[in-house]
């Protein structure tokens, strides 16, 4: 089949966060192979490691065993950033965690090239050696446990770094690194060589077939979403624009329809859909014509968790990958929601999710609220990819009624009355600060996505992800436990 044009980038957008700059992300292709690729930054701080950019090395491994991917590391530290070592070094997610990550890739069969391209220095020292092959680069690359200057306080050694750990020492004498380059474009060009000498893995079974465009055009994405976020939109608009020949095969369309599920191909991969339909819809309560009442858009009620969740179940069942198309404001609330079992069918549905064993590919599309970011795959249930559209907001609440609850909270524990004027100021701050905090750039900072994306290029971005997925054929036993029915 074609290879879908270009790469999907992974690199996090940044906010108030310049340590997470440190560290690099992105996934691409070198000789015909999806590779993950780690960069250390060393123009800042040296290339330091900072609690962010640790978080972001992880995920790239998570990313690299998940899927089968092979990954690099371009290895340019100076180790931790001491000033911050209490939120760095000892905890089961810290600094220790890429060389247990490591470790376990390595036993995986996932082959992981480290190219030395500066100094590596402390634990750094390990990650390029706990890798499969190593490289280091003439006149550049040092790799050492401890730098010149700790060897003569620590045992009265004079040595400057070349002669404690370059590449003639660690590569003709101690033997440590494998290869020796004479400058980085010969080292590349050998790890490039390598990746395309690797073995061509077994690939998951799911369903492909020859790729065919959507009937409506993706460029529409644009102007799909109301510029007032409590305006609805249906969302079968937008899954047109994904699927190809806009031809999705929908489950129970009648019942449960504030969720929109079903099946269809991206780009010639199977998925099954499962999207927040925004659209304010009929619930039929009974045979006469009249028996009808209204749902909201955006919100899960009992029926569309109960169908949603048994799509699932039918998806891991045909072994085909799931994408979560996100804009929720969470569940129905109120005395009929309760006594009809809201708690019951979300808990059901929360659950499938989360022991969901096929791909799950989340974008963030529009609201991204309360337990409704865990039903729909958000960050904590596992989901192998995450991508946000500009417009998305990701919170336990909306802004307004967010604010409010802050604001009324703040007055409470003031205990005295305030005038109409200062309650209007305090409230515009509470919600300035509370929209900052929603805003999916604040989100991306945090790596609770993995990139925002151009709605236009979601289509082509999923398919990278879904030819990514299929890598790993390991499809474990789906089994979700009790649930209550």
């Amino acid at each position: 089949h074609a290879r879908p044009r270009g790469p999907a980038p992974l690199r996090v957008e940044t906010v108030r966060r310049p340590q997470a700059e440190l560290e690099k992300l992105r996934t691409g292709v070198a000789e015909g192979r999806d590779v993950v690729v780690v960069a250390d930054d060393a123009t800042v701080k040296a290339g330091a490691k900072f609690p962010l950019g640790i978080k972001k090395v992880l995920r790239a491994q998570e990313i690299a065993l998940e899927n089968r991917l092979p990954i690099v590391y371009l290895v340019d530290s100076a180790g931790v950033f001491l000033p911050l070592q209490d939120e760095i070094f000892p905890d089961r997610e810290h600094y220790g965690r890429l060389f247990y990550n490591n470790a376990r890739l390595s036993a995986a069969g996932v082959f992981q090239s480290a190219a030395i391209v500066g100094s590596c220095v402390a634990g750094g020292a390990y990650l390029p050696i706990m890798s499969d092959e190593t490289h280091i680069v003439e006149g550049i690359g040092s790799i050492f446990l401890a730098g010149a200057h700790l060897v003569q306080a620590a045992i009265g050694e004079r040595i400057d770094n070349e002669a404690l750990g370059g590449a003639l020492v660690q590569a003709d004498i101690s033997g440590v690194v494998d290869h020796r380059h004479a400058d980085e474009d010969a080292c590349f060009a050998t790890i490039r060589s390598q990746f395309e000498k690797l073995a061509l893995a077994p690939r998951a079974p799911f369903a492909r077939r020859e790729a065919r465009p959507p009937a409506h055009d993706p460029e529409d994405l644009l102007g799909l979403l109301p510029v007032e976020r409590s305006r609805p939109y249906d969302a079968h608009e937008l899954v047109a624009r994904l699927l190809d020949a806009s031809d999705l095969d929908e489950f129970k369309p009648t019942y449960g329809r504030t969720l929109v599920c079903g099946t269809g191909w991206i780009e010639g991969h199977a998925v099954g859909i499962v999207a927040n339909q925004r659209s304010v819809v009929e619930r039929r309560t009974g045979l006469e014509p009249k028996d009808k009442e209204l749902q909201i858009g955006g919100v899960i009620y009992s029926d569309s968790a109960d169908k949603a969740a048994r799509f699932v179940e039918i998806c891991n069942q045909k072994k085909v990958p799931l994408l979560f198309l996100q804009d929720v404001t969470g569940f129905m609330v109120g005395s009929r929601a309760e006594r009809g079992g809201i708690i019951r069918d979300g808990a059901k549905l929360v659950n499938v999710v989360a022991n969901s064993v096929v791909p799950k590919i989340t974008v963030f599309v529009g609201n991204s609220y309360g337990a409704g970011n865990y039903a729909m795959c958000g960050k904590a249930y596992g989901a192998r990819f995450l991508f946000a559209w500009p417009s998305a907001q990701i919170a336990v609440m909306g802004g307004e009624q967010a604010s409010r609850t802050l604001l009324a909270i703040q007055l409470k524990n003031r205990g005295d009355e305030v005038s109409e004027e200062e309650k209007r100021a305090r409230l515009a701050d509470v919600q300035k600060r509370y929209a900052d905090a929603m805003d999916p750039r604040y989100a991306a900072a945090r790596l609770w996505v993995d990139a925002i994306i151009d709605p236009r290029a979601t289509r082509r971005v999923v398919a990278r992800c879904l030819e990514a997925c299929a890598t790993n054929p390991e499809i474990p036993e789906f089994r979700t436990g009790v649930l209550q029915t």
